[in-house]
């Protein structure tokens, strides 16, 4: 166990690392009898890493959080921080209801993480004091520092905001519901040092809309299956290169975001078979989600092999 920098320290880690690299989601490596393959998991992770992301956050949503038992989870975060080795900083997944976030949370802080993602919890609707509620449980069960993460049933207001953003190891939200209103009122509500992640599904569609709302960071799901293309578009949005970012988002990301769009749980699936055709042993997704049809799978390759093109790469 290594003891966790404090939220003031890991807040200005990830506001560094967001200014030079987009945030990464690496996949959690099945093979194909539904077993966790950690040699596999580890050869991504250091590929990823390799590709010099902003940070990487393990076990969430792309990584199949809400698939893993207790002890894969454990695995997963921990050869994580072991290829990470403090080059960058790592925030592992957590989720659920507070009595098992706070048991995911205990994992992650033994395995070495620097903060945690709080995933939507599960089914059921809650009001404004719950969600906050949630947060404050967790938060006074851990250390470590906390990221809420609205999306689907969790969308918080700007006092609810106010009220987790001060809460001593809460710095920062990640936006999965891409109402811009709602969340220009949100950075408006919150302290000058909190972080704002931009986790739209595909969030280099949105990137630029994000931005002008003061959230210019954002979550890249191409990273994990074509660094050169989610790179090519990190650098010309920052550099205000609006030719190449129309180029890109025109000729690969909204075709594959309409690919995406067209089966459930394809935000997974689809990047995870995507990851295979580029020879990443990442295997196959585990259900509910299900595996793209084989001719989902020639269209991606086809996508795939264009994008790269584009930023001169092959596949």
């Amino acid at each position: 166990m290594t003891v966790s920098a404090g939220p003031v320290a890991v807040a200005q880690r990830l506001r560094d690392g967001m200014a030079g690299g987009v945030l990464s989601f690496p996949l959690t490596s099945f093979r194909d009898d539904g077993t966790l393959d950690a040699d596999g998991y580890r050869a991504h992770v250091a590929e990823r890493l390799a590709a010099a992301p902003g940070a990487v956050f393990p076990a969430c949503g792309t990584g199949e959080f809400f698939s893993l038992d207790e002890d894969e989870y454990r695995q997963v975060v921990t050869i994580t921080v072991e290829e990470a080795a403090g080059r960058v900083p790592v925030v592992a997944g957590t989720g659920y209801g507070w009595a098992q976030a706070v048991r995911f949370a205990r994992i992650a802080e033994d395995a070495g993480a620097d903060a945690l993602l709080v995933l939507p919890h599960y089914l059921v609707a809650a009001p404004q004091d719950g969600l906050v509620a949630q947060l404050e449980q967790i938060a006074a069960r851990t250390p470590l520092p906390l990221i809420a993460y609205q999306r689907g049933q969790v969308a918080f207001t700007a006092d609810s905001l106010r009220r987790i953003a001060a809460l001593p190891n809460v710095i920062g939200l990640k936006d999965g519901h891409s109402d811009l209103d709602r969340l220009q009122r949100l950075t408006l509500a919150a302290p000058e040092d909190f972080l704002f992640f931009n986790g739209a599904s595909t969030a280099e569609i949105q990137a630029r809309a994000y931005a002008t709302v003061g959230v210019p960071a954002y979550s890249s799901a191409v990273h994990a299956f074509a660094p050169e293309i989610a790179g090519a578009f990190f650098t010309a949005l920052r550099d205000d290169d609006h030719g190449t970012v129309d180029k890109l988002l025109r000729d690969f990301y909204v075709p594959l975001v309409e690919l995406r769009d067209r089966v459930p749980g394809y935000a997974v699936s689809l990047v995870k078979a995507a990851a295979r055709i580029r020879g990443d042993r990442v295997g196959p997704v585990r259900a509910p989600l299900t595996d793209p049809s084989a001719a989902d799978l020639a269209a991606l390759t086809a996508l795939l092999t264009a994008g790269l093109d584009l930023v001169g790469a092959t596949l």
